[in-house]
């Protein structure tokens, strides 16, 4: 068996990266994506490797001569790379499909190694390999029946959004055997060249060959072997996330991405936080029904939708600003307060980020479970000089929640002291008590112009991706600087339509609220048996666990990631913490499932 390599390409969507060098050059956490193919290549024991050069072939070929290869390497030059498509790469090729079975290669590929070994330990003689269509994917799909034989390829012009649950995207490598290259492919290469031109892509062939009743070619369909396609920056940054040369430098990776997990199908994110029973499929329907119409047009400004979630929480528009997520909200609320804020530690780290150092006044409770009362507070405070004192409830990463009975002996002594008390209750919903517990009330705001409550839509209502918060205070002059701080259209018309959809599926929220606590209950009580695991109570849509027993928090994050493709929230670094500690977010019960059936591998034993 031999390989054929198309390297023949300019690479322009890689812009600067390709200014000197072919795309097969460029490098993925510091090694080339042509030495890292032809290494996988060259441990296969082929006969020899074939690669149609073109676009600075001269740099390609003199770097290939610095790459220790013990496969012979032959090179075919297109000298018209820039007016012809891969299609005349393979013709010029076609000689060498005809004498022995090949594997056919694109080299703007990067992959592991299992992906060649499926294709060599397959017995069907000729395949396409194929995955199942992501997001992420572009490109020529196929369609399948349950033999794995190929019904269609399809362009971007036939390609349906509705259908791509039938959909496989083809990896751009293939098997040939010699006898399929002679009776078929070949053949068909040579006359669909001659009639269509040089153009195209050689892609095109086996669509035309896939109509004949026996094609003679089959797929292969990848499960869960990582690959890339590297067209443009984007690739290139995803493909970097994913190869990498460390479990320490995947995690570190995937953590400084902040979200976008979405690009990894896979991935199941147990480290942002969202309500995993809401929104319901009615809900997503309404707003898909106006897609197009909400994508087209302006949203309002700040004057209307203020009014649409002072309508939902029940208070007057004049004590409401909307936040384009409660992270600008915070940006603007620290802004606007003066002096020295205290804060408990550890918590969620929008608050101290967005404060100057030296105007931090920090409680650390003295307990392994991170837990405080309202007179821990109160006592600690007191004496303390501070203009504002900031009560996240529950609080994040801890679950530790103080109920709105003791809150509001807090704000009395806050109003005694002449000090604001901001209360963010972006998961005060999970709260495991029957009694609402909320201060998003006017009754509340209005007896307590000291009181800012914070919330973020995205938390409770499980919409991250539209990034809605609202602060709400009685005080006029706070909450008209709110207004006039951000941006006109700080939130898009997808955010301003949920707002204005939301109370009609109120009836739903709460019955899904009701089901979270429940596989809450249930995924404490399994998360608890697990060994070298200390188990915190919450009231929130995620639990802080202990790690003992030797390993560290960060080991713990890195196995889960590389070996099961889950991502927690490693604590390591966070402030306020002495010792290894993880939160892990409440999902629906398959994929809770999943992480404790991990966890337990990897805390069984050292």
């Amino acid at each position: 068996m031999q390989a054929i390599i198309l390297a023949a390409g300019m690479g322009k969507r890689l812009k600067e990266l390709t200014d000197n060098n072919t795309k097969c050059m460029v490098k993925v956490n510091g090694v080339t994506l042509i030495e890292r193919m032809l290494k996988q290549l060259d441990n296969l024991n082929l006969s020899q490797i074939i690669l149609v050069v073109g676009y600075k072939s001269k740099e390609l070929i003199d770097y290939i001569s610095t790459i220790e290869i013990r496969t012979e390497i032959k090179y075919i030059n297109n000298d018209i790379y820039f007016k012809t498509n891969n299609i005349y790469s393979l013709f010029l090729a076609r000689n060498y499909l005809l004498k022995e079975d090949t594997l056919l290669l694109e080299s703007d590929l990067i992959f592991e190694d299992s992906v060649l070994n499926r294709l060599i330990n397959e017995d069907y003689p000729s395949l396409a390999l194929v995955a199942k269509y992501e997001g992420w994917m572009d490109g020529t799909v196929v369609t399948l029946d349950k033999e794995k034989n190929i019904l269609s390829f399809l362009d971007k012009k036939h390609f349906k959004f509705e259908n791509i649950k039938d959909y496989y995207k083809t990896v751009n490598i293939y098997k040939f055997s010699k006898a399929f290259s002679n009776s078929h492919y070949v053949p068909f290469l040579e006359a669909y060249s001659k009639a269509l031109g040089d153009n195209e892509y050689y892609e095109q062939v086996l669509k035309v060959i896939t109509l004949l009743e026996k094609p003679e070619i089959k797929a292969s369909v990848l499960k869960d072997e990582a690959w890339y396609e590297i067209d443009d920056m984007q690739d290139l940054d995803i493909a970097e996330s994913i190869f990498t040369n460390s479990t320490q430098d995947k995690l570190a990776k995937f953590q400084n991405r902040y979200g976008g997990y979405w690009r990894y199908p896979k991935l199941i994110d147990f480290c942002y936080l969202v309500n995993p029973f809401y929104p319901t499929p009615k809900l997503l329907d309404e707003i898909k029904a106006n897609f197009e119409r909400l994508i087209c047009e302006y949203p309002s400004g700040m004057n209307v939708n203020s009014l649409l979630a002072a309508k939902y929480f029940g208070l007057k528009k004049e004590y409401v600003a909307v936040g384009n997520g409660a992270a600008e909200l915070i940006k603007s609320i620290t802004q606007y307060i003066k002096g020295n804020i205290g804060i408990s530690l550890p918590t969620f780290e929008e608050y101290p980020n967005r404060l100057n150092k030296e105007n931090i006044v920090s409680f650390i409770p003295s307990n392994k479970n991170f837990s405080y009362t309202a007179q821990d507070l109160i006592s600690y405070f007191n004496d303390k000089d501070i203009s504002a004192l900031i009560l996240i409830n529950p609080d994040n990463p801890s679950g530790n929640f103080i109920s709105k009975n003791n809150v509001l002996t807090i704000l009395e002594w806050a109003k005694e002291k002449g000090i604001f008390l901001i209360v963010d209750e972006s998961f005060v919903d999970f709260a495991e008590l029957d009694v609402e517990e909320t201060f998003l009330k006017e009754e509340d705001l209005k007896d307590n112009p000291n009181l800012i409550v914070i919330k973020s839509i995205s938390k409770s209502y499980g919409v991250p991706g539209l990034r809605l918060g609202v602060i709400a205070s009685s005080d006029l002059n706070l909450i008209n600087f709110i207004k006039k701080d951000v941006a006109i259209w700080n939130i898009n018309s997808f955010a301003e339509f949920y707002l204005q959809i939301f109370e009609k599926y109120k009836g739903d929220f709460e019955n899904g609220i009701v089901e979270f606590k429940k596989v809450r209950r249930k995924y404490f009580e399994d998360l608890s048996t697990i060994n070298n695991l200390r188990v915190i109570p919450s009231h929130a849509n995620y639990i802080l666990c202990e790690i003992l027993g030797g390993k560290t928090a960060t080991e713990v994050a890195e196995e889960l990631l590389d070996k099961h493709f889950l991502l927690i929230k490693d604590l390591s670094k966070k402030k306020g913490f002495d010792g290894e500690y993880i939160r892990v977010a409440v999902k629906s019960i398959n994929e809770n499932n999943r992480l404790i059936e991990a966890l337990n591998q990897i805390l069984e034993t050292r």
